[in-house]
């Protein structure tokens, strides 16, 4: 167990023995319920250049940690995917506008 310099229990052990316990005290659908109240607070707190510029740092890193082959395979699956998908392959309205607008907003920027 790791103790600090008076002998008492470290912060990270504390946290790391407090979340086993919890692990084991709670399911699947408790997580789910706490990382949705999570991210409606967050998303009451935060707007759209919020989430624009912590999904382009999440980019960037992701571009900079992986390399040509990690993406081939991420589009691999999501083409089977999209073929297993009920909607025949075709991308969803919702998904097109997105991807639609995600597109022009980095030709703004550029």
């Amino acid at each position: 167990m790791a103790r600090n310099n008076d002998g008492k229990m470290s912060r990270e052990e504390a946290g790391r023995l407090g979340g086993e316990a919890t692990a084991k005290n709670h399911d699947k659908e408790f997580y789910q319920e706490i990382g949705r109240k999570g991210g409606d607070a967050t998303s009451e707190s935060h707007d759209k250049d919020f989430y624009q510029e912590i999904g382009q740092k999440g980019g960037e890193a992701t571009s900079n940690s992986h390399d040509k082959e990690f993406y081939q395979e991420i589009g691999q699956k999501g083409g089977e995917a999209r073929n297993n998908s009920d909607n025949d392959g075709k991308m969803s309205r919702e998904e097109a506008g997105r991807k639609g607008g995600q597109a022009r907003a980095r030709q703004r920027r550029s």
